[in-house]
């Protein structure tokens, strides 16, 4: 139980700094800002984003619902594929690779997150 603990709470780490990391740049880099102009998105987009990541990465962090880890464990999978698309369609397989790392860490999180959870439901 305890290596299923470690891989769960490491790679959820990863991918909640990763999150936090990523909403604090949207919010304060002009590059990033320049960033969405470049791949055709409209402005509120990229703070509507940065807010949907950092509540979402609070949320796998602290003891919530199941339902509610769920939610977010999909609403980021849904960001990380919608990123390696726009960037495909933009810039070409090149930027394709680093949301699907991080979509790759998210699984193994939510993969973990289950046997633990259903571990402790069984018990």
């Amino acid at each position: 139980m305890k290596k299923n603990q470690i891989i769960y709470w490491t790679t959820t780490v990863i991918v909640s700094a990763m999150m936090l990391m990523s909403a604090y740049m949207y919010l304060t880099s002009e590059a990033i800002k320049a960033g969405f102009v470049h791949l055709g998105f409209p402005d509120y987009f990229r703070t509507e984003l940065a807010v949907a990541k950092i509540i979402g990465a609070v949320v796998l962090l602290i003891p919530a619902p199941a339902r509610v880890k769920e939610w977010v464990y999909s609403a980021f999978g849904i960001i990380f594929i919608s990123a390696a698309v726009a960037h495909f369609t933009v810039d070409g397989a090149a930027k394709v690779v680093g949301p699907l790392i991080v979509m790759v860490l998210l699984v193994v999180s939510y993969l973990f997150y289950h046997k633990i959870y259903d571990a402790k439901r069984a018990a």
